[in-house]
């Protein structure tokens, strides 16, 4: 059975920054595409950031893109999001999510059925 934890999330106010963890167990890790998606409240849940099994393919959505970093350590079992110039507009339940069916492909790692495992997801609260 595969468990995702997240954490990292809380409070930040606008530009400043968060890292998110987001702790795998019960599948190689190393083997799988990762990614980030966050839901605010009234909003469908939007794509946040992909990683490829190696690290060496990212992806990210048009609205963090040049402000978020995705990233992982496999040795580790964790898929870190570096979160940075944070915005009120960034307020959201964050979730990682972990693609074991069909590998890194673009654009379908962006669209969250792709993905089989979640995570209980993180608050992430930016105030003005």
């Amino acid at each position: 059975q595969v468990q995702l934890v997240e954490s990292g999330g809380g409070l930040v106010q606008a530009g400043g920054s968060l890292r998110l963890s987001c702790a795998a167990s019960g599948r190689t890790f190393s083997m799988y595409t990762m990614g980030w998606f966050r839901q605010a409240p009234g909003k469908e849940r939007e794509f946040v950031a992909g990683i490829n099994w190696s690290g060496d393919s990212t992806n990210y959505g048009d609205s963090v893109k040049g402000r978020f970093t995705i990233s992982r350590d496999n040795a580790k079992n964790t898929v870190y999001l570096q979160m940075n110039s944070l915005k009120p507009d960034d307020t959201a339940v964050y979730s990682c999510a972990m693609n074991i069916r069909s590998g890194w492909s673009v654009p379908l790692i962006r669209n969250g059925y792709a993905y089989d495992y979640w995570g209980q997801g993180t608050q992430v609260t930016v105030s003005s």
